[in-house]
């Protein structure tokens, strides 16, 4: 649905909130859901799904007759696909997760395939007017990569064998599909400077230097595609754990020629840490409800004096919170967008507020899309019929993004 005084912003939400395992839940799923949000919300409008698919789930849908089929259901309901989540390889629910999700990395054919099969998928999709944009990883986990290994180079690589293909489908068809990458904790790309670092030292000029050679064209036009369709996936959550300035990130990035693929609209879970003992044992008591085995929720601590302090996971932190020093936690939890307080903990709302004040000032995209994907985790007190938190969410965003 559109945005803005003149709807030049599309918002959407991230269908990886609904678990399934095969292609046929993932329709269910959509067909359950779409058709009534967007009743609710765009009635008179297009109404977009931010589509997340495994890799067995998207080999599903080119089967047969079924991309086809599910374009024509879109078309009927109204709804599109201007965006694709192709960060998780697997399943995404009901099983421990973790590090997993992060693989496979980009060192490996499986996630070179596996996108690849995405673009097939949004090559078909994709509406007339709208650029298109599928996610991926920060490239690998960080603790799987040295900063001397081989690995960037085999990194880059298949990186520019997918630019090769965007390419030629805005080429052939005029279609401008990008992929975005996610940066996030402890990801190996977790940082605005660690992405402009990447693009600088390996994306430009090694992979400026392939795809010249392999399309027989000027390493400038090289540069300029690649930046064209390698861009960044701007995780409100996961820029807020990691107490980057949102202004100074974007800044950052735009001196470097980088472009924002998508928003993706989501909080963290904010932790302030008292000086009392007993308060921090009373706090701690109810973040282990949060320190579930399902996803991987690192934690950022700023300590007196600004310093920062990282751990893999929350119950790594929660084995020092009696520690002096510390005042802050950020952790990798999506918590609903609409919760403020809850208890002694709180979101980044503040922190979502300051982005879409740059995001209406700049316009560096168009795409925003709604990504709480927790809610089978989250503790009793948040948990709703899952059709009404959507529901609230959009409202949040909505009403925030008029401010």
């Amino acid at each position: 649905m559109k945005l803005g005084a003149d709807g030049f912003f599309n918002l959407t939400y991230c269908t990886n909130i609904h678990p399934g395992e095969n292609w046929g839940e993932v329709l269910t799923n959509i067909q359950t859901y779409g058709p009534a949000l967007k009743q609710r919300l765009a009635p008179r409008e297009m109404f977009g799904l931010g589509l997340r698919i495994s890799a067995k789930e998207c080999e599903q849908l080119l089967e047969d007759n079924r991309l086809k089929q599910f374009k024509e259901f879109l078309k009927r309901e109204g709804l599109y696909v201007a965006l694709i989540n192709g960060f998780p390889y697997g399943d995404f629910h009901g099983r421990r997760i973790k590090e997993d999700v992060f693989a496979p990395d980009w060192r490996s054919e499986a996630r070179v395939d596996y996108t690849l099969n995405l673009i097939r998928v949004l090559k078909e999709l994709l509406p007339p007017g709208f650029d298109g944009g599928v996610s991926t990883s920060p490239l690998s986990y960080k603790r799987w990569v040295t900063d001397d290994s081989p690995s960037w180079q085999t990194i880059t690589s298949n990186l520019v064998r997918v630019v090769e293909e965007l390419v030629r489908a805005r080429r052939e068809r005029d279609l401008l599909i990008h992929i975005d990458i996610e940066p996030e904790p402890d990801g190996l790309l977790e940082s605005s400077s660690e992405v402009v670092a990447f693009y600088e030292d390996w994306l430009l000029p090694t992979g400026g230097a392939l795809l010249a050679d392999s399309m027989g064209i000027p390493t400038v036009e090289a540069h300029g595609f690649l930046l064209d369709h390698v861009r960044v996936c701007f995780d409100t959550c996961h820029f807020a754990v990691g107490y980057e300035d949102p202004k100074t990130a974007l800044d950052r990035f735009s001196k470097a020629g980088i472009g924002i693929g998508r928003v993706q609209v989501s909080s963290a879970l904010s932790i302030n840490l008292p000086d009392d003992e007993s308060a921090r044992e009373g706090l701690a008591r109810q973040l282990e409800l949060y320190a579930e085995s399902t996803y991987l929720h690192q934690v950022i601590e700023r300590r007196d004096g600004g310093a920062l302090r990282k751990f893999p996971d929350l119950p790594d932190a929660l084995s020092t919170i009696d520690e002096s020093g510390a005042r802050e936690w950020r952790s990798h939890f999506h918590v609903p967008l609409f919760a403020d307080q809850f208890g002694r903990l709180s979101g980044t709302q503040q922190y979502i507020r300051s982005v879409f004040e740059l995001l209406q000032a700049r316009r560096f995209t168009a795409h925003l899309e709604i990504e709480t994907y927790t809610w089978e985790v989250l503790p009793a007190e948040l948990k709703q019929v899952l059709l009404e938190s959507i529901h609230r969410e959009y409202r949040w965003v909505i009403e925030e993004f008029r401010q």
